[in-house]
């Protein structure tokens, strides 16, 4: 059986220097954290009304409802309208999770296909 803790060849001769084996690891440090919030604020709007989760029981059937939504706070965004109005949260937000939500729909159909 192979041994599941690799050796650090990265140690100096003391073994005081840090070492980490994470190069290959996204940097989730490079995404900023007001973003990552203001996501979270929009699926919190969206759990409330709805329900926990509800993005995730799309069906293929509802692509164009999801691509609808992605477009219209695009296009209210590119237009000069920086809040919903309803949610009174940034376009961007919605745009992001708009996004999320298609990328999950559709590695979820690519997975089931398989």
């Amino acid at each position: 059986m192979d041994n599941p803790f690799p050796q650090d060849d990265s140690l100096d001769e003391a073994g005081t220097s840090f070492s980490k084996h994470d190069s290959n690891k996204p940097m989730i440090s490079l995404v900023e954290p007001k973003f990552i919030i203001g996501i979270a604020e929009v699926l919190t709007f969206g759990a409330r009304k709805y329900a926990i989760d509800n993005w995730k029981k799309a069906t293929t059937a509802d692509i164009r409802r999801i691509k609808d939504s992605l477009l219209r706070h695009t296009l209210a965004y590119t237009s000069g309208e920086l809040l919903d109005s309803e949610t009174h949260l940034s376009h961007a937000y919605h745009i992001s999770c708009n996004v999320m939500f298609l990328n999950y729909l559709l590695e979820r159909v690519a997975k089931d296909t398989k």
